[in-house]
């Protein structure tokens, strides 16, 4: 039989509810016998009690068979908080304001880790009028490219997604935006802050040495 969820998962999940072997049994019309097989990995709940579980334990299915839980601390939903999950299989893009459980093809996505952007990822950023002008200097092949640019505000997402052979450039309206990220297909996800003093100006500045010497005379000036 396919372990679709473990024992070691039944047991704290009912733990952590408070709930004796004895009452899930009830619950679910099963044996206390039954449960504790589930629990010492000597059986498996049929695939028909999988819904029954999950909302005895108050969790989604989801959440039963991955064995996460979640917590969603962003109750305030701010943006600036956006995880974003990339499927390996077929590069779809999934975005959440808080944690989640998410999987795609069968797979189970952790978020991605946003890095700050190096030399072998420059990003450019301009102010044409209400708009940023953003642009990153690297290569569009069929293996290696920027999947998509996005920016994001404490209540807003803007998202530009880009295909190989095309340009990695994107425009977004500046509208209270702080944050910039992009998704390279080899390398995974980059981010930049936009520093005031720097990029509300009509002029473009990579993020290399001359950027890092600006963003400190900025935040001497600005704070």
């Amino acid at each position: 039989m396919n372990q679709y969820v473990t024992g070691s998962v039944i047991k704290d999940l009912r733990e952590k509810n408070k709930i004796t072997q004895s009452q899930l049994a009830d619950m679910l019309g099963v044996s206390d016998k039954a449960i504790s097989k589930w629990e010492t990995g000597r059986g498996y709940p049929d695939i028909t009690l999988l819904e029954p579980i999950a909302k005895a334990f108050h969790v989604s299915v989801t959440e039963l068979i991955s064995g996460t839980t979640v917590s969603n601390v962003n109750v305030s939903a701010n943006m600036l908080r956006s995880m974003f999950y990339v499927c390996p299989v077929c590069g779809n893009v999934i975005h959440s304001m808080g944690q989640s459980v998410v999987s795609c093809h069968g797979v189970t996505l952790n978020p991605e880790e946003a890095e700050d952007t190096d030399e072998a990822h420059k990003i450019f950023v301009e102010r044409v009028e209400d708009e940023y002008y953003v642009r990153i200097e690297h290569e569009m092949t069929k293996t290696h490219y920027i999947s998509f640019i996005a920016a994001l505000s404490s209540d807003r997402l803007q998202m530009v997604k880009l295909y190989p052979e095309g340009d990695p450039e994107a425009r977004f309206k500046i509208a209270g935006v702080k944050k910039l990220f992009f998704y390279c297909k080899k390398d995974g996800l980059f981010r930049l802050d936009l520093v005031h003093g720097i990029d509300d100006r009509d002029r473009s500045h990579d993020d290399t040495k001359e950027r890092l010497e600006l963003e400190e005379t900025a935040k001497k000036l600005f704070g």
